[in-house]
């Protein structure tokens, strides 16, 4: 039995959920987000919780369910407050400015990176040295920050390169003489 498929989402005052056989579309304050479970699941609405159920004993079934009650549970969650991923940027002469609603970074390259952000993600910065990624799709938010960090990862000897806030980057020693 799935401990997570076994809870129940709640749904917040100002959210509607449409159930159309299989497909569920979730509105809120912060959007619009819609998914299609997959058939060996069952979704029931009853007042304000929703629930989900596998139809069959199967293990693709079992498999599926916590996974569609947790992607369920995300899309009610990034309607109503949103996800966000903050990163951080250390090394001398790096750092990050807005063009309009594209980030600009200067990452030690020969040339400055400009990332176009996708349909609903929007980047903020608050200081030079610090990007914050939000959007009210959470695989989104992570593959944008994920395709940032990827640009300069942080590197075990002087710890210069893009990281997640509060990651700790494990550090080498030095050459010995």
């Amino acid at each position: 039995m799935s401990r997570i498929g076994k809870k129940t989402i709640a749904v917040p005052k100002g959210v509607t959920v449409t159930l159309n056989g299989q497909a569920i579309t979730v509105k809120g304050p912060k959007g619009e987000r819609s998914w299609t479970v997959a058939d060996e699941i069952e979704v029931t609405q009853e007042g304000d919780e929703l629930s989900l159920t596998p139809r069959s004993d199967s293990q693709r079934a079992k498999a599926m369910w916590g996974l569609s009650r947790t992607l369920v549970a995300n899309m009610v969650t990034g309607v109503t407050e949103g996800f966000e991923k903050t990163l951080e940027l250390v090394g001398v002469g790096y750092r990050a400015a807005l063009k309009g609603k594209d980030l600009s970074l200067q990452l030690g390259f020969s040339h400055d990176v400009d990332i176009v952000p996708p349909e609903g993600i929007t980047f903020a910065v608050p200081k030079q040295t610090e990007i914050k990624i939000s959007g009210n799709d959470k695989q989104v938010v992570g593959e944008i920050a994920a395709v940032i960090r990827k640009m300069r990862p942080p590197e075990p000897y002087k710890g210069k390169g893009v990281r997640y806030q509060g990651e700790f980057v494990r550090r080498k020693e030095g050459k010995k003489k």
